[in-house]
């Protein structure tokens, strides 16, 4: 077994494909004709979104992201913290954690993005 693709629930997945392209650089793996579904290509896992209206329509009860009150956190490692992060907030993302090093030997900052998805960029950790 592996881990093959997380797909989060969206307002707009054209708009957040879009976000996540100028924010982390990833590239457009696929969209549906509907404009309902799309994945991103981010390495081994696949990022993937769906429209809350086609989930609804699936019998699924999504709820909206809360940035206060966050359930989970993607990370995206990246070797240039500093500016992965001034990249996103360009983008659009909300700055919820400026850079800190931190005492495990690790470069992190945080972001929410526009559909309220908390957001670590961080560096490898040292060893």
């Amino acid at each position: 077994m592996k881990f093959k693709y997380t797909i989060l629930y969206v307002k707009d997945v054209t708009s957040t494909l879009d976000f996540f392209k100028r924010a982390f650089g990833f590239d457009q793996q696929f969209l549906h004709e509907s404009g309902d579904y799309g994945e991103l290509s981010t390495g081994s896992t696949t990022l993937s979104f769906s429209a809350f209206n086609l989930m609804k329509d699936l019998g699924k009860s999504p709820a909206q992201a809360q940035a206060h009150a966050p359930v989970f956190e993607m990370a995206f490692e990246s070797n240039d913290v500093r500016s992965d992060l001034a990249r996103a907030l360009e983008a659009g993302a909300v700055l919820q954690q400026d850079i800190r090093e931190e005492s495990w030997g690790q470069t992190t900052a945080y972001v929410i993005d526009p559909n309220g998805f908390l957001i670590e960029i961080c560096s490898p950790v040292a060893s």
